[in-house]
């Protein structure tokens, strides 16, 4: 059974599964997360949606620069967990399954090319306490804390 962290599904509403892998990055003692600044400003972990034919370890590092501009190496799975969203990018109701990986950044390529996304190295503590939801909370405390 994969833990759900968030609010419940609602009654009636009808959800699209929507697959994702999402990396815990620490290198010297600090996280690389990612900024979103669209409709609201949210600290997440770098990560996002598996393309259609997609290989998860491809979706990882794909995503994993275009939000922060980092690649990775050594992508290990820590995890998995569900949470039901809306997505106003997609205009969408979704069941988030998001698989976790502990990763370690490796070398600065150049500035995010996601829209609206800015790199943010923070101590492990305050990425916990700011990070927009409680299954990124959950899987950087297992994984670095």
């Amino acid at each position: 059974m994969i833990k759900r962290y968030g609010t419940p599904p609602q009654t009636g509403r009808r959800y699209k599964m929507r697959p994702g892998v999402y990396a815990v990055l620490p290198r010297d003692g600090m996280v690389l997360c990612t900024l979103q600044e669209a409709e609201t400003a949210e600290i997440q972990l770098p990560g996002g949606g598996i393309d259609p034919g997609e290989h998860p370890i491809a979706a990882l590092h794909r995503e994993v620069f275009e939000e922060t501009g980092w690649s990775i190496a050594a992508p290990r799975r820590i995890g998995a967990f569900r949470r039901f969203t809306f997505m106003p990018e997609y205009d969408l109701w979704a069941e988030k399954l998001c698989t976790i990986y502990v990763a370690r950044p490796v070398r600065r390529l150049g500035p995010p090319i996601e829209p609206d996304h800015s790199a943010l190295w923070l101590q492990p503590e305050a990425a916990r306490d700011f990070l927009y939801n409680e299954g990124d909370k959950a899987f950087l405390e297992q994984a670095v804390l």
